[in-house]
């Protein structure tokens, strides 16, 4: 009896575990703030008797640009608006955000059918925040009987809304660390253009510069000392010959 119970929990768990995992997404789940980098709305399909054809999503304030990758089948719509206050971003002010991106599919290839899934790639400069928070991208999901499934719940949800967690930067924590092309937030460039040598050193660090230099000019002075004390034996051996 028990191993039963056993089996028939194991196939309930096994069963419902592709359907738990089967949500609209953003990939990777994690980006630094401040970085330009290509996220994938992941979409799988959850019908076995219709197709999607339609995918679109809301972005969370912030991103100012975005820039989608062409495919087959597939008409892309982006949708810009006011940003509430204008985005700082290398020194410019940028007065727009790109608001909602719409997939839409034609023909044969523009459909997710059965079983399968589709990765709709964007190139993004992720909006500047703190390390850990997240951003939350609604999604609407259309099938071909004309069913909408609504990913715009909290995670906990049915339908949960995909998100992505800002990620600590080389800098630090997120919010005006440097990204891929090396400044975020209110930054103005001058960071990327100071050289390495430019990071100071203070305390010890004088001091050990001053000893190395105290060696070098030492060890110099035994060395022509020594020459020229060789050069005298010489000398004197030639005198006595």
């Amino acid at each position: 009896m028990i191993r039963r119970v056993l089996l028939v929990t194991a196939v309930l768990v096994a069963v419902g575990a592709p359907a738990a995992s089967a949500h609209v997404t953003i990939q990777p789940s994690q980006a630094p703030a401040g970085a330009f980098t290509v996220l994938n709305v992941r979409v799988p399909n959850e019908r076995d008797d219709a197709a999607t054809t339609k995918v679109d999503v809301q972005l969370p304030d912030g991103f100012a640009f975005v820039s989608y990758q062409r495919l087959p089948g597939w008409t892309v719509k982006m949708t810009r608006e006011k940003a509430p206050k204008p985005l700082k971003i290398e020194g410019l002010e940028v007065p727009d955000q790109v608001k909602r991106i719409t997939f839409t599919g034609h023909g044969r290839d523009g459909r997710i059918g059965p079983g399968e899934f589709q990765e709709f790639p964007l190139s993004v400069r992720i909006p500047d925040g703190k390390a850990g928070a997240k951003l939350t991208f609604k999604a609407l999901q259309t099938y071909s009987s004309g069913e909408i499934v609504r990913w715009i719940g909290a995670p906990d949800a049915d339908e949960p809304a995909p998100q992505l967690t800002l990620a600590t930067t080389a800098a630090g924590e997120g919010g005006g660390a440097a990204g891929a092309h090396g400044v975020g937030g209110d930054a103005t460039g001058e960071e990327e253009a100071a050289p390495p040598a430019a990071t100071a050193t203070t305390g010890d660090g004088d001091g050990t510069t001053l000893a190395a230099i105290a060696l070098a000019v030492g060890a110099l002075g035994l060395a022509t000392a020594a020459g020229a004390l060789l050069m005298a034996r010489r000398a004197t051996r030639r005198a006595s010959a």
